[in-house]
């Protein structure tokens, strides 16, 4: 299985990600750690991807969330193809630091689906809320 130090990077002369966020960072067996997108000023739960160190350096540097594509094995900057832009206006490590929390300001849908939220298509409810 392929692991963050064998995927290839993008030569530049932005510093790596900060060894201190490096070494709290609690990564999958795969190199990864989820990606929690939010909208900043409402709270709305946008999607989840998927970063690993050269990703998070990238998304803290530039601005713009970049994340790992699992099937297409390559780093994306959302919005690049489609237009739908996530500003990053803060990013949190949970309190475990195997998850990141980007804020964002989303342009346009964030689902590849066209939807606003990648969580708007197949609401699940619970037997208590059924019974109400």
């Amino acid at each position: 299985m392929e692991t963050m130090s064998s995927r290839a990077t993008t030569p530049d002369t932005t510093p790596a990600l900060d060894p201190a966020i490096a070494a709290r960072l609690k990564r999958g067996a795969d190199g990864l750690v989820p990606a929690i997108a939010q909208q900043y000023d409402t709270g709305e739960v946008l999607m989840l991807g998927w970063m690993d160190d050269e990703a998070l350096r990238r998304t803290l540097a530039t601005g713009r969330c970049t994340y790992w594509s699992r099937s297409r094995q390559e780093y994306w900057v959302k919005g690049d193809t489609s237009g739908h832009v996530q500003h990053v206006k803060s990013v949190a490590l949970d309190c475990d630091a195997d998850t990141v929390l980007v804020r964002v300001d989303q342009v346009g849908a964030a689902c590849h689906t066209g939807d606003r939220t990648c969580f708007d298509a197949d609401v699940l409810t619970t037997r208590d809320a059924r019974d109400q």
